[in-house]
């Protein structure tokens, strides 16, 4: 028989209770004649949704695992140290769902009850694991239902530290107004963003908080006495950014929508290209909230609040569980290739240094491939032999009897990012106007128009006839090399955890956002503008295409 209204007025008291969940800490090692003490961590709060939406249903929302004194990093031996050896049981007792939540326990479970036992545990935490709780609803879930699990231990010689997992279903649940990119927007526009949410949970909340993201080519304009602003310039670029938090009082009631009383400014870079902005709200109490406003590295607001107000005229669809959108979509970069020339006689060992840049005016952001890096492909001239290539070139083979070195660029790629690729070449064969093509993969890529510059060319000991390195889109040299194969980095910022000069490459670039380009070797894949391309074989005139997941 259902206790709804205990049950209801319980649980809302929980949700205003409890904390984010977290793991028990380990105690410290007692004197050598003492109990060992050991504590049983993992996960002590899970909050079950009435919408179904409880993540992959093989995977548990608790680990539990045995956090003993002592590193869990591997001696001179390579052997993890055992702090105890005896027979022990960990006992969980999951009876307080019942009639609140389906369970899945580990180890030797029977019905609501499971028993795992060992023989040794382990310095540390990490390879103490003992098994994963699957927690979902079912036919006699309600809004307002709690209940608790029990962990705990026993063994000789070993003093366990017990672990309570709390179980909320149908607590506060709050989904995000979905974000589209006006019609014309472009680089260096603001979007208006309709931020708001519909707490699509069975429970009204008390208090809410906002937080909210832009990645380098975005900002947020303005200051507010209710929110905390955190600014990354430095690191890797996939990294930096704008973060806040906002809190907000007040009751957000099961079914509502709310929004901001005025849309949220997003200022867009005049470089920026498939930048990233998301939020999400989430039911916080106002107690625990204004502890949110003093996180480490985060600045008070200084201006007029933000402020919720109910929203009217939308419906259930216009919500997301993941509100974010990539900003703007029509910028463009521009990628080139600079080649090289060199002349001499038979035995003698000259340079060829590659150059490659971007002149913007949008940068590789890289946000959706996570980092992945450009790939262009050098051919040998005829009659030379590589003797020093860059660390981040590798020998490949191009097509079909065409041998050459598939070099790489880290992405995020800054919006004028300048970098050098220097070889060397024992000269064999002295061959006349002996040409090596320096290529990108050509495709149609709306965000860089301009590919005539993305071939260029080695070329040793030409004749006087003209010919030279210079970029060319008709298949041979042509005109002089372009500026920027001298190494110079002057113009580039910022710097990446995956620099461009590691590997031989001299200069600056970043590391990742969405739209950016990315070959991932050869008969890899190349990621452009969120179309992942799939090459077959470089230089093959096949490809595959195929869409990314809808932002």
């Amino acid at each position: 028989m259902r206790r709804s209204a205990f049950r209801a007025a319980f649980g809302l008291a929980a949700a205003a209770a409890l904390s984010g969940g977290g793991l028990a800490a380990a105690a410290p090692a007692l004197a050598a004649d003492a109990p060992l003490t050991v504590a049983i961590t993992g996960e002590n709060r899970v909050d079950l949704s009435l919408q179904g939406d409880n993540g992959d249903e093989t995977e548990p929302q608790v680990t539990l695992r045995l956090a003993a004194p002592g590193s869990d990093e591997p001696g001179d031996d390579g052997v993890i140290p055992v702090v105890h050896h005896g027979d022990y049981k960990i006992k969980i007792d999951a009876g307080g769902l019942k009639g609140v939540a389906a369970v899945k326990l580990p180890c030797a479970a029977s019905g609501l009850t499971a028993e795992c036992t060992g023989d040794e545990i382990n310095a540390g935490e990490d390879y103490n694991r003992l098994g994963g709780i699957r927690l979902d609803i079912d036919s006699e879930s309600a809004a307002g239902d709690f209940g608790s699990i029990k962990v705990t231990g026993e063994g000789e010689g070993v003093d366990f530290t017990p672990l309570t997992i709390d179980v909320l279903v149908g607590g506060p649940e709050f989904l995000g107004h979905k974000l589209t990119e006006p019609k014309g927007f472009k680089a260096g526009d603001t979007y208006e963003a309709p931020v708001g949410f519909r707490n699509a949970g069975g429970m009204a909340a008390e208090g809410a908080v906002l937080r909210f993201h832009g990645s380098r080519g975005l900002s947020f304009p303005g200051s507010h006495g209710n929110c905390a602003y955190k600014e990354t310039t430095d690191g890797p670029l996939l990294r930096q950014g704008t973060d806040a938090i906002c809190t907000f009082p007040g009751t957000y009631q099961a079914g509502t929508a709310y929004a901001l009383a005025e849309p949220l400014k997003v200022k867009t870079a005049d470089f920026a290209l498939f930048d990233i902005v998301n939020y999400g709200f989430s039911a916080v109490a106002p107690a625990k909230a204004k502890a949110l406003l003093d996180g480490d590295g985060y600045t008070p607001g200084t201006g007029a609040p933000l402020t919720l107000t109910e929203a009217s005229g939308t419906a259930p669809a216009d919500y997301t569980r993941y509100a974010e959108l990539d900003l703007p979509s029509t910028n463009t970069y521009d990628l080139v290739l600079t080649g090289a020339s060199a002349k001499g006689a038979v035995g003698d060992t000259v340079k060829a240094e590659i150059g490659f840049r971007n002149d913007g005016p949008g940068w590789l952001s890289a946000q959706r491939s996570g980092g992945e890096p450009i790939g262009f492909t050098v051919e040998v001239p005829e009659g030379a032999k590589v003797t020093k290539a860059p660390d981040r070139c590798n020998s490949t083979t191009i097509e079909e009897g065409v041998k050459g070195y598939l070099c790489w660029v880290d992405t995020p790629l800054l919006e004028d990012a300048k970098l050098t690729f220097p070889f060397e070449l024992r000269i064999d064969k002295v061959v006349k106007n002996a040409k090596g093509k320096v290529a990108l993969p050509a495709w149609d890529n709306p965000s860089e128009p301009e590919q005539s510059n993305n071939t260029a060319w080695i070329v040793l000991n030409g004749t006087d006839d003209g010919q030279s390195a210079g970029g060319s889109s008709d298949g041979g040299p042509s005109g002089s090399p372009s500026p920027g194969a001298s190494g110079d980095t002057s113009g580039s910022s910022g710097t990446s955890g995956n620099s461009g000069s590691s590997g031989g490459a001299s200069g600056e670039q970043g590391s990742g956002s969405g739209g950016g380009l990315a070959l991932t070797g050869a008969g890899g894949v190349l990621v452009i503008g969120g179309i992942a391309v799939v090459v077959l074989g470089l230089g093959a005139a096949v490809v595959l295409v195929m869409r990314r997941r809808a932002a």
